[in-house]
């Protein structure tokens, strides 16, 4: 199933760690989640990772796994998930854990279908990784998902207040004034790209690296259809259509929204104006 020059040897759920064998990995300590039901390539991911100088938790089912990861979520660094679990799937894993945090996922997968690596990275996987599989490329992928979990970023504000609307950028929230807007993680994730450079003009191929990543190769008509529905969810708040503007032959610009004279109360604000 994969190739490496190492045999495995069993791990605890949490292990002492190893010095690291190789260059490249974090000087300081990572903590990496494997939810896999293969006890074999559980073991032999273990045991390799330790190698490398992770911290490593195991789980060998989606429940386990979800439990642990809360439990742990504080010092997670990234999590390896299959999606072929017992008791609960990787996706209905993935699917709790994006809601919760923004941990690296990376998922292994003997799935090889397109629809189903799409499927993967719609709900907020970073990497997908497909059954068998050679171990360096693995292990370089840890490695890239780690750096990137330890890349400190610039500080984003908190609260994005866009005219009516307000976006709860650490709740991952959308409302006009004390109404929530329901979103799916790409409608969300264009609303923000979108909302954070008012007047901005947005390609169809700067939407899709920015909210997909820039190796999922995605037709860029999957852009329009989900701003259709961002529209037809902002509209059904009380925004106005034009928030967000075809740019023809260009892209889309959002632009600070108004907010339908029905929804705010006579001598409010509107729940939510812009404050900065």
């Amino acid at each position: 199933m994969l190739s490496h020059a190492s045999s495995p040897r069993p791990t605890a759920e949490s292990s002492t760690p190893r010095p690291p064998t190789s260059g490249g990995v974090p000087q300081e300590q990572a903590t990496i989640l494997v939810v896999e039901d293969d006890p074999t390539l559980l073991t032999t991911l273990s045991y390799n990772l330790l190698r490398e100088g992770y911290r490593v938790l195991t789980a060998a089912d989606g429940e386990a796994g979800l439990a642990l990861a809360r439990q742990e979520l504080a010092r997670l660094d990234l999590v390896v998930l299959d999606l072929m679990l017992p008791k609960l799937s990787g996706l209905q894993v993935l699917r709790h854990l994006r809601a919760e945090t923004n941990v690296p996922i990376l998922i292994l997968s003997a799935r090889v279908e397109e629809q189903d690596k799409i499927d993967g990275l719609e709900l907020g996987a970073d990497d997908y990784v497909v059954k068998p599989f050679a171990l360096r490329e693995l292990l370089a992928r840890v490695r890239a998902g780690v750096r990137r979990r330890a890349v400190p970023a610039a500080q984003p504000p908190s609260v994005l207040f866009r005219g009516p609307l307000r976006i709860e950028l650490e709740r991952r929230r959308v409302l006009v004034g004390e109404q929530e807007i329901p979103m799916r993680p790409k409608e969300y994730g264009l609303l923000v790209a979108l909302a954070f450079a008012p007047g901005r003009v947005f390609g169809r191929q700067d939407l899709l690296d920015a909210v997909w990543g820039e190796d999922v190769i995605v037709d860029d008509r999957t852009v329009d259809v989900h701003i259709s529905w961002l529209r037809g969810k902002l509209s059904a708040a009380g925004l106005e259509a034009r928030a967000i503007q075809t740019v023809y032959g260009a892209g889309y610009r959002f632009v600070i929204p108004e907010q339908t004279a029905h929804l705010a109360a006579p001598g409010s604000d509107g729940g939510g104006r812009s404050r900065s």
